[in-house]
This record gives structure tokens, sequence and C-alpha cells, in this order.
């Protein structure tokens, strides 16, 4: 997918490398069907009439359905349509197919571990006994320091930005690029979730912040092109207690 995935595993078991290894064989798979790069994938033969809608697989059906419900939900402005009319359905992929990686590990008995899909994560139990993964979230303006720095035994949460890749995300409704907010985090019970909100907020510029709250969204802290923060009510609560 073109980013760094990692996974920390504190259960110690004899099924534990065989379970890592089907996880990345998720990713892998959801690579080889959803790259827009690749011309022989899935996604790339639908977007070309090459596929029926009848023939599709279930896993890209099941990513469109999260995509169609998203563009339902924020009003448009969440899209898999680029502004030239082209699918890109990486604004889905990537947190859906992280947390099929993750439901592996939890299916197969593993109850302490942090994936991490580029640094967007899902965390479940405690690395050591009494204390939370630490979730870093960063300050758009200035990589060494961080937003928040989020405990958590359970959930997921996902960062879009344009401090990396430019303005990459498109308003939906206009066809123009996102550019009111500069980073956007969403603290979700699920990956899949948290990225499809936080690439939502993003498109919706300030309005997405309490919006996402009502849309699956625990906490929600956003940077502003004018540098101030913008959060809902948990991600104020969150910013003051351990930022």
């Amino acid at each position: 997918m073109g980013i760094p995935m990692s996974v920390d595993v504190r259960d110690d078991g004899p099924t534990t490398p065989d379970l890592v290894d089907r996880a990345f064989a998720v990713l892998r798979a959801a690579d080889r069907r959803f790259s827009r790069y690749d011309p022989a994938s899935e996604v790339s033969r639908y977007a070309r009439d090459e596929v029926r809608p009848a023939d599709l697989s279930d896993d890209l059906r099941e990513v469109l359905a999260v995509a169609g419900k998203a563009w339902e939900d924020s009003g448009g402005a969440f899209s898999v349509r680029r502004p030239d009319g082209t699918l890109d359905t990486d604004g889905v992929v990537k947190g859906w197919a992280a947390q099929r990686a993750a439901d592996v590990l939890w299916a197969g008995g593993l109850q302490r571990f942090c994936l991490n899909a580029g640094g967007d994560v899902v965390v479940r139990g405690e690395p050591e006994p009494g204390r939370g993964w630490h979730v870093g979230i960063r300050d758009p303006n200035d990589p060494q320091l961080f937003l928040a720095v989020l405990e958590l035994r359970g959930g997921a949460v996902a960062t879009s930005g344009t401090y990396e890749r430019g303005a990459h995300v498109w308003d939906g409704r206009t066809g123009e690029p996102a550019t009111g907010l500069v980073s956007a985090s969403v603290v979700a019970s699920d990956l899949a979730t948290a990225d499809v909100l936080a690439t939502s907020v993003l498109a919706l510029g300030d309005e997405g912040v309490d919006w996402a709250g009502r849309h699956g969204a625990t906490a929600v802290i956003a940077v502003g092109a004018d540098g101030r923060i913008r959060a809902d009510r948990a991600g104020a609560a969150l910013l003051g207690t351990t930022r």
C-alpha cells in the first residue's frame, strides 16, 4: 500500500508467529485487490469497466458500500470519485484492511497488540500490566511535537492531513482540494470507522469536527489552516489531560 506497517504483539504463545503471518497476508491480499497502481487489480479492472457489478468480489462490494454510506452521511463531502471522475478507494481501504488484519489476531486469541498502518493504529489490551498503549497525535506544524499522547486499551486512532502529502484530499461536493484543516485525528472503536471519519472531517472542514461525533467517533482533534486546534468535547478533554 506504499506505507510502512508493523505489529507489536505482547502475547507469547506458539501460535503467535502464524497469526502475525496470517494478518499480513490479509494486508497483502487487500493490496493486490485494491491497488490503483496495478492494472491487473480488481479495482483497476472495475474502473475500466472490465468487471461487471454483478461479478464483483465480496470485498470490493463491502468497500464500495462503506464508501457509499460515508458519501451519504457526509452530504457528498467524502467521495471515492476523484475530481476527474476516476475511482479511488484508498480513503477506505487502508483502515478497512488494517482492521481486518487486527481482527485475525484477535480472533486467534491474541489480546495484547498494536497494529500500526502508516501511523493509524488499532490497539487491544495492555503492553504491560497497568498501562495502556500510548498513541501520539502529531503536531502538523512540527514533526518533533505531539498535540496529545493518548492512552488506550482498545479501539483505533486515524489521522488524515495535508502536512506530508499536500492537499490530496478533495471535497466531493465541489471537487476542490480540502484546505480548511491541515489535520484531523479521530478515535473510534475500529480503524475502518476511524479512517473514513478522519478523511471525511478533513473534507468537511470545521463542520466535520462535531459531525464525526454523531457518526461513530469517540473523540476528534483537528488543526485548522490558521493553526488553531478544533476539538469536540471528548477531544478537548483528551488534550487537557494528555497533551
